[in-house]
């Protein structure tokens, strides 16, 4: 959520600022805002709404002459999308931008308030502006560290001192990097937002703070300058190309080939993977797409394995009653690596000294550090906000686990084929668009399907309404007779998935009920034999392991297709971040 670049050097910060902000979009933002450091003044310039807001602004602005600057995307946590309330922020001598939520920020704005500190937002970040001033007497380190001391809650912060020529940043619970140049360095939120200036960059840690000037970086951490780790990115500007598709969303749906035969061919070797079954219990923590993508691991792990295994909401999982058994493994699922409710389960199970592994697609990331294991999907760079490519991979990664716990030798065979079928697909997303544009202008949509259906059914229905604003609902298709039912009307658009031989028979029951209420039923199936009603898609028969691998991209198509036919803005869809990074 949001994003932080920061520039000091000889290049005009603006152009930079501008440009890293550009890369920072799809982590999701509502406004943004950069501040630039001149010789006698800061200047500030706020935006509502996109980043060309941002820049239109920009043009009809004379702008300070300035070496220094810092720049920030928000999405709005505390106080409504305004101006007054968007990034930078200034109070006395400190302008500041800021990721994270600062949870003691109500009580401080009192207290400073006493102190006849005057605000001009709603927002947390400012009494964490005015409390730096409030301790800056000429040396930032102590301000910044006497500061930080009484916030409760998370940030990376970057920052700027009146008079000063250098650049401060600090974090906690929030990722925050520091990048090196030739005559100029940066701060950013993420790599994506510096790439085009420089590939070697530096991970803070908690309570470290970094002093950059344009000739060097200096890391403190309690007081005493330490040496970091330089980390060199592979990412490419090309990760970031819509190469030819009209959204990013479907340019990243279309990789699902290439990144699965990368993933199969990675951890063929089974000595790669971990041996789940020496675990008696199995909690899968995630939230979102993640857990829906857990959930299909869950059916696999308990129908082929025997092992008991739970799927939880990480942000429910954090502060519940665990009682682990000492037999116990947590798997974390997160894209980023820096969702905060994940991070935060990760730890309590650390606590606990519970095994911990963790399924990710950022190697840096915190919760591949910290966890006691983790795997690595290799999806590249996924810009749009709506995940794709990185689910089927966590799917496939939970799949891959389950087949080394079984050692089945022949699905590793089996799984040489998935990447041609998946593509196979793709090859027909023209089908799936016609099924969007009959249901584009729908108000409602249900998705049914039973055991490692419905899982699937969880995930299409979030595709549906994150990116399209239909209302979307996924049901067990026996429960959907239990009450939801009243809402079948005449038109209807009802999702039935039916790719489990043992039950399909108790599935199509549930579809005949549905259309009998008038419900236009689009089926998905991997039997030709399953009744065609408004629409039915067969996907090639394959094991278990891997049928999920084959049914997503259909749904992701489907998802896709109909927020185009609205004309939505697909790869930014409305109130939606990336990385969750906040609570």
């Amino acid at each position: 959520m949001c994003g932080i670049v920061g520039y000091v050097g000889e290049q005009h910060p603006e152009k930079v600022l501008i440009d890293g902000l550009k890369k920072l979009e799809y982590r999701g933002y509502d406004s943004s805002g950069i501040a630039l450091m001149g010789q006698k003044d800061v200047q500030i310039i706020k935006s509502v709404g996109r980043i060309i807001n941002l820049e239109e602004t920009l043009k009809k602005s004379k702008i300070i002459d300035s070496n220094m600057g810092i720049a920030h995307t928000r999405w709005a946590t505390h106080g409504g999308v305004t101006e007054a309330n968007a990034h930078p922020h200034k109070i006395g001598k400190v302008t500041l931008v800021h990721n994270g939520i600062i949870e003691n920020a109500n009580v401080l704005r009192e207290e400073l308030k006493k102190e006849k500190v005057k605000f001009n937002s709603e927002t947390d970040t400012e009494v964490a502006v005015a409390l730096i001033n409030k301790y800056y007497d000429g040396n930032a380190l102590y301000a910044i560290k006497k500061a930080t001391s009484k916030l409760k809650g998370s940030y990376a912060f970057a920052i700027m001192f009146d008079g000063d020529d250098k650049l401060y940043a600090i974090r906690k619970d929030s990722p925050l990097i520091i990048g090196y140049g030739k005559g100029e360095n940066f701060i950013a939120s993420d790599i994506a937002a510096i790439i085009n200036y420089t590939k070697d960059y530096s991970l803070l840690a908690e309570g470290e703070i970094a002093i950059l000037d344009k000739e060097k970086i200096e890391v403190f951490s309690d007081g005493e300058i330490i040496k970091k780790k330089i980390i060199h990115s592979n990412i490419t500007s090309l990760d970031a190309d819509k190469c030819g598709y009209d959204h990013f969303m479907l340019k990243e749906i279309m990789e699902e080939p290439k990144v699965l035969d990368g993933l199969f061919k990675r951890y063929s070797d089974f000595s790669l993977l971990p041996d789940i079954t020496k675990y008696k219990e199995i909690h899968i923590v995630a939230c979102g797409s993640a857990m829906y993508a857990g959930i299909v691991g869950a059916s696999l792990i308990e129908e082929k394995c025997n092992i008991k295994c739970y799927v939880e909401c990480a942000s429910e999982y954090r502060y519940k009653k665990v009682i682990y058994d000492r037999k116990t493994l947590v798997i974390l699922i997160s894209q980023s690596g820096e969702t905060a409710d994940t991070i935060a389960a990760m730890r309590k199970a650390k606590d606990e000294k519970i095994d911990t592994l963790a399924i990710v697609n950022v190697e840096t990331s915190t919760i591949a550090r910290e966890c006691d294991k983790a795997l690595f999907i290799g999806a590249g760079v996924e810009v749009a906000v709506a995940t794709t490519k990185a689910y089927i991979l966590q799917v496939a990664m939970l799949s891959l686990l389950v087949i080394r716990a079984t050692n089945d030798k022949k699905a590793m065979e089996e799984a040489k084929k998935i990447p041609g079928e998946v593509n196979n697909i793709l090859g027909e997303r023209e089908i799936f668009e016609g099924v969007a544009k009959d249901i584009y202008k729908a108000r409602d949509a249900f998705f049914i399907g039973r055991g490692i259906d419905y899982a699937m059914c969880m995930e299409g229905s979030l595709k549906l309404k994150e990116v399209s604003y239909i209302h979307s609902d996924a049901f067990q298709a026996g429960e959907l007779k239990h009450g939801t039912i009243s809402l079948i009307e005449k038109g209807v658009p009802v999702f039935a998935i039916i790719t489990d031989e043992r039950i399909k028979d108790k599935t199509e029951s549930n579809v005949v009920e549905v259309e009998s209420r008038d419900a236009f039923v689009y089926t998905i199936t991997n039997d030709p034999e399953v009744p065609n009603h408004r629409f039915r898609y067969v996907v090639p028969k394959v094991s278990p392991y891997f049928q999920a691998l084959l049914v997503v991209p259909v749904l992701q198509l489907i998802g896709y297709y109909t927020a185009k036919f609205k004309g939505l803005d697909i790869d930014k869809p409305r109130n939606l971040a990336k990385s969750v990074t906040v609570e």
